[in-house]
């Protein structure tokens, strides 16, 4: 249905309910608040009905996932490990971690074998398109060990902006997190998804990558997640990921651009 009341609809409280939101009585008061939308609406009569398979619903401006069959987990990928689901050289790939999940799961992006960090694994297949593509310029927050001292100066021109064998590029925020016996941590945040982006951008300014972790991705942070371990995505960690990508997803993919690959 496309924000339409038909009779053959469910009703909101009661999807809504479903979908873990709250009890029925509290969403209803949220209708009469006027803190539900669909498809953009804000909806304030009780007997709303709605297709959970069709209608896009938020709640407070953070959208809701109604499709159950739906799954979203964070894993903190090792070093050593490629991002792919069948490596055809036969390295350590992903299938270690989604066998253990019953639905066919599927990584969002990449991180290259050297990196470690936040990579997403879903079956949602609209949700990861839309978070993978350059195109949609979701951030990412990278951490660097790298070799030498990083100055003030160096950090002022990865922001400004350096020069490729690509193109330009400049980093969305940096900053020095750490100097100390000959090496020096740096933190880079970014929504280019070229390839080995972050590794090119500090050996471009001399200071080659020799650690590199991805700490955040979109509105996801690693937080304490143990290398090598995965976990579910808390409710609102989704209801953000669901709305960025609903936000973005009108916007046209550019052909012919890769998944990031840091």
């Amino acid at each position: 249905m496309s924000g339409f009341e038909t009779p053959e609809g469910i009703r909101l409280q009661k999807v809504l309910s479903a979908a873990g939101v709250a009890s029925r009585r509290v969403i209803e008061q949220y209708i009469v608040e006027g803190r539900i939308r669909v498809n953009g609406v804000t909806v304030t009569e009780l007997g709303r009905r709605v297709d959970p398979e069709t209608d896009l619903i938020d709640v407070d401006g953070t959208a809701v996932q109604l499709d159950v069959s739906k799954r979203y987990v964070m894993l903190n990928k090792p070093t050593g490990v490629v991002s792919s689901l069948n490596d055809e050289n036969g390295r350590p790939d992903l299938r270690r971690f989604t066998d253990d999940y019953e639905e066919r799961l599927y990584n969002v992006g990449r991180l290259d074998a050297e990196t470690s960090g936040l990579l997403i694994l879903t079956n949602d297949g609209d949700l990861a398109h839309v978070l993978a593509h350059p195109s949609f310029g979701v951030t990412k927050v990278y951490i660097a060990k790298v070799e030498g001292e990083v100055t003030a100066q160096t950090i002022s021109k990865l922001t400004k902006g350096i020069d490729l064998d690509d193109g330009p590029i400049s980093a969305d925020k940096a900053r020095l997190l750490d100097t100390s016996r000959g090496s020096s941590l740096v933190e880079l945040t970014l929504h280019s998804g070229r390839n080995r982006i972050v590794r090119r951008m500090l050996a471009a300014v001399g200071h080659p990558v020799t650690e590199l972790v991805r700490r955040q991705f979109g509105p996801l942070h690693l937080g304490t997640l143990p290398v090598g371990k995965t976990r579910e995505l808390t409710k609102i960690e989704l209801g953000a990921l669901l709305t960025l990508s609903r936000r973005d997803s009108g916007v046209a993919a550019a052909p012919g651009e890769q998944q990031e690959n840091e």
